[in-house]
């Protein structure tokens, strides 16, 4: 079912926004998809961290157009007063036949055509280097949404914030968070990662890394909210 916001860029759009992501990781289904680019597009600048959802999203769409990694369909979005990301990206037909007039006069390339023989020798070349220095070829990667809470309302959630993001290894990188009311005075922390899947475990990370020493000085239990292939 399509989805229409209005005026995002506004303080009452931004707001409207930022409650639709409260309980979202994007703006349809579970997965990154065009619908995350139409409102991405629509933004005239990155939002303040004080619509912290639209913040977290925003940041997270992101990274995910840097790395190419937005897939899905989506199931339709609009925004009122601008144009779709279809409509956006498509160029007109005529310039479309004149770039495509312009590639004619550049050399021919079959990009279907059966690999020539440089061709091979390149990618052999660039197989032999990636073996000679030891990289592991990357696997896909995975976004996921954690809930870290603590002992209680005495525990310094800067401090585990801090903790927990000084866990460092390969593969991992700690993304936008935020402090979420649990009730009786306490908070707990819930905060975007990113993983390589070949190389991060989460319930490895949560049980070697995250409830043992000398994190678990803060963190009481962790929990994973959402779990998005990228």
């Amino acid at each position: 079912m399509a989805v229409t916001f209005y005026g995002v860029n506004s303080g009452s759009g931004l707001k409207k926004l930022d409650e639709y992501l409260l309980t979202r990781s994007y703006i349809s289904g579970y997965q990154a998809s065009k619908d995350d680019i139409t409102v991405h597009a629509a933004l005239s600048k990155a939002p303040s961290s004080e619509y912290v959802n639209v913040s977290r999203w925003y940041n997270h769409i992101e990274s995910l157009l840097r790395i190419s990694g937005v897939s899905g369909e989506g199931c339709g979005v609009t925004i009122e007063g601008f144009a779709p990301v279809d409509a956006v990206a498509t160029p007109p037909a005529e310039d479309t036949k004149a770039t495509a007039a312009e590639d004619d006069d550049d050399d021919d390339v079959d990009l279907f055509g059966e690999e020539t023989e440089e061709e091979k020798k390149a990618a052999e070349a660039r197989a032999a280097a990636v073996k000679a220095s030891g990289k592991k070829k990357e696997s896909g990667k995975s976004s996921v949404l954690l809930d870290v809470k603590p002992w209680d309302d005495e525990t310094d959630m800067k401090k585990l914030e801090e903790a927990v993001r000084s866990i460092k290894m390969e593969g991992l990188l700690w993304g936008a968070s935020k402090l979420v009311p649990v009730g009786y005075g306490i908070k707990k922390l819930q905060i975007m990662l990113t993983i390589v899947d070949d190389l991060v475990s989460v319930d490895d990370l949560i049980e070697e890394q995250l409830t043992v020493e000398p994190t678990n000085e803060y963190v009481q239990s962790c929990d994973i909210v959402a779990f998005n292939k990228i």
